[in-house]
């Protein structure tokens, strides 16, 4: 029997240790996603996890934090004209992006410095 991918269950990004309340103000309160709780024996650790759609993001302490400037992950979104109005009200920096044909899209850095993606297709 042949194994088989089903697809990807959850992206992760790294933050510096015991940022979790600045990580929520972004995640949580910029963004919109729904935090979900952690399993207890992961807990301790710190980090927060997010549901996102059908995937999960999570968001892990690095002690020794350095961001992802150029990987990334890239969420699919309904309505990004919507998103983008309120991430500029919110003084979030948008990077432009056109190279890709029937897609709009743009990136921005996360409050620790991590590159993120958002898309939309036509």
């Amino acid at each position: 029997m042949k194994y088989a991918y089903k697809g990807i269950d959850h992206v992760q990004v790294a933050s510096p240790p015991n940022q979790e309340d600045i990580a929520r103000l972004f995640y949580t309160d910029i963004l919109g996603f729904t935090e979900i709780k952690k399993p207890t024996s992961l807990a301790k650790r710190g980090g927060i996890w997010y549901q996102v759609g059908n995937h999960q993001l999570h968001i892990g302490n690095q002690t020794d934090f350095s961001a992802a400037t150029k990987a990334h992950p890239a969420f699919e979104v309904i309505n990004l004209e919507l998103l983008k109005t309120k991430l500029k009200e919110a003084e979030i920096d948008i990077i432009e992006d056109y190279n890709i044909q029937s897609v709009n899209r743009f990136y921005i850095s996360d409050p620790f410095g991590n590159r993120l993606e958002f898309l939309e297709r036509n």
